[in-house]
């Protein structure tokens, strides 16, 4: 009573008085942000939207890109959890959902354009919404997938110690969820949180402007305004769109990323404390706010213990069940899936049959050929950038100083669109010689370095201080400190980002291997150029039996090279006691 007697008494400071206004009035406009867009989401479907290039509409263009970003991001992310929890924790489904997450990330975004465009303008004929959700639909298709990896790794590699602890302390699924399995993958989640956003203003001007069949659909955004530029050839609003859309993205590093990893800097597994942490303005001023000191002691902490104990008194009514009861269940539900998932393999297998059979022999050559041709085009990518992002990576993942500006610049790159530079590195390999074979590879490692970079930064970052100063105790050599702590240390991290790189690999092929430049069609032996082929001529069978080509290529390697390389991560390179 006398120490809160005190506090009324004495004056708050006048910078923790600033910081709760500031953060008020934030929260008031991003507030007052979301309702009007959402408004705008419920009016009648327009016959046409006119996208102004005039500067001064570029904050609103801004603002309801990032929504979009947003709300996509955060399905991502829920979907992300929940399938590499079910991924990680039940053997019998990981062995189907493991390779049809490597085929899903493979199936370029644009191919689920058609499809998710029909169904959601057909749910919400008379609305926008239904334009709108189409599009955040497609921008999570572009984001999604190296959550997914991301998590499920994470989990799979969590020391065995901190398992036992789990168990010796009884916790239950949601406890060790809240507890250990989301604090363990937080710097692995937050690092693909940042590519998976910079995927998201990749393919944004692909989500935001696009003809479908007779219509035009147009949403206001800054995807749209940098397409309506280019359509226009209006070189200024260009520059004005692209200085957006970078300081929205130092903007959002400033204001979010940088403050997100220099509070996950405390779930790394180590005992002993960096002297170099990294460190961010804005959360120190956010620690300094009493209102949301007050807020997290009055509501967050106390809905937190309630939830808790909702979920202790749950677990403690399911432990007195019968468990044999239960795994019975279990059991009938996961071989119910089963033989959904088989009986839909079955029919897709007869109607691949039936198309194969039609196949000619030339057909059946030049598949082959297109197969191999591509594969070994994703091989030269990834190696190509394994080389310089595992050495980069673990040069800014080390050092904090340099990922404060590191960080943002690597962000840019990796949201410029490839398909933009590839014109340029195309005009480049014909003037010195190459042409479009090595283009194609060029092409792919643009739009695919960056899964493996951020990946591997975000395993250096998670390397103990404790092992560094140990390796710096022993003397460790450069070589012997790669070989004996970076290099395992990173590798569940670059396991992630090869994976992801891959099937990103993939998906570039179709622009990579058949490309328009000055009215002419610059194509080379491949799957990707076999499919879109196939698509400009109509063959639908040619393009059915190409894509189940570069699918079962696709679950081939998962089989025989990723699978095994998460097996070993998930063993031999698990950072335990």
């Amino acid at each position: 009573m006398l120490h809160g007697a005190i506090r009324m008494l004495v004056p708050e400071k006048r910078g923790s008085r600033l910081i709760d206004l500031a953060i008020f009035g934030a929260v008031v406009a991003l507030i007052y942000g979301v309702t009007a867009a959402a408004l705008s989401w419920l009016k009648p479907v327009g016959e046409h939207v006119e996208i102004s290039l005039a500067p001064r509409a570029l904050p609103a263009y801004a603002g309801y890109s990032l929504l979009r970003l947003a709300v996509a991001y955060l399905l991502s992310l829920l979907f992300a959890l929940v399938y590499g929890y079910v991924a990680a924790y039940h053997a019998r489904a990981e062995r189907i959902m493991i390779p049809l997450l490597d085929v899903l990330q493979s199936i370029p975004v644009l191919s689920f354009l058609p499809g998710v465009m029909l169904a959601m303008v057909a749910l919400f004929p008379t609305r926008q919404l239904g334009v709108e959700l189409g599009s955040i639909i497609l921008i999570f298709t572009g984001q999604v997938w190296n959550l997914a990896f991301s998590f499920y790794a994470s989990l799979k590699s969590i020391p065995r110690e901190l398992r036992e602890a789990a168990t010796v302390y009884r916790f239950n699924r949601w406890q060790r969820l809240v507890e250990l399995e989301l604090p363990y993958a937080a710097i692995g989640l937050i690092w693909n949180s940042m590519m998976s956003v910079a995927g998201g203003w990749f393919f944004l001007m692909a989500c935001e402007m696009f003809v479908l069949g007779g219509r035009d659909f147009r949403l206001p955004g800054l995807g749209a305004y940098l397409q309506t530029a280019a359509d226009a050839g209006d070189t200024r609003a260009i520059l004005w769109g692209l200085a957006t859309m970078i300081g929205t993205i130092v903007l959002l590093d400033q204001l979010l990323w940088r403050p997100l990893i220099a509070w996950a800097d405390k779930f790394k597994f180590e005992q002993v404390e960096s002297a170099t942490a990294p460190r961010s303005a804005v959360l120190d001023l956010l620690r300094s706010s009493r209102a949301l000191a007050q807020l997290n002691r009055n509501v967050l902490r106390p809905v937190g213990e309630r939830v808790d104990l909702f979920f202790a008194r749950r677990a403690k009514a399911r432990a007195a069940s019968s468990k044999a009861e239960r795994s019975a269940v279990a059991r009938r539900v996961e071989d119910l899936f089963l033989a959904l998932i088989i009986a839909l393999i079955l029919y897709g297998v007869w109607r691949a049959a039936l198309t194969l059979s039609t196949l000619t022999a030339v057909e059946a050559k030049l598949l082959v050929r297109s197969a191999a041709a591509t594969l070994s085009r994703v091989a030269a990518a990834l190696a190509i950038g394994v080389l310089w992002t595992v050495p980069v990576g673990v040069w800014i993942g080390l050092r904090p100083r340099v990922a404060r500006f590191a960080q943002p610049l690597a962000q840019i790159a990796a949201s410029i669109p490839a398909t933009a530079l590839f014109p340029v590195v195309l005009l480049a390999l014909i003037r010195w010689g190459g042409g479009i074979n090595i283009g194609a590879v060029a092409l792919m490692l643009l739009g695919t370095q960056w899964y493996i970079l951020f990946n591997v930064i975000a395993g250096a970052v998670a390397i103990p201080n404790d092992l560094l100063e140990v390796a710096t105790l022993f003397g460790f050599g450069r070589v012997e400190r790669w070989r004996l702590l970076i290099l395992p240390a990173i590798f569940p991290y670059l396991v992630t980002g090869l994976v992801t790189a891959a099937g990103g690999a993939w998906n570039a092929s179709i622009v990579a291997e058949y490309f328009r430049f000055k009215g002419e069609t610059l194509m080379t032996t491949g799957l990707g150029a076999t499919i879109s082929r196939a698509t400009d001529e109509g063959n639908f069978d040619l393009l059915l039996v190409s894509t189940l080509t570069m699918i079962l290529m696709v679950v081939l390697i998962n089989r025989l090279v990723w699978r095994r390389l998460y097996k070993l991560a998930a063993t031999k390179f698990k950072l335990e006691g």
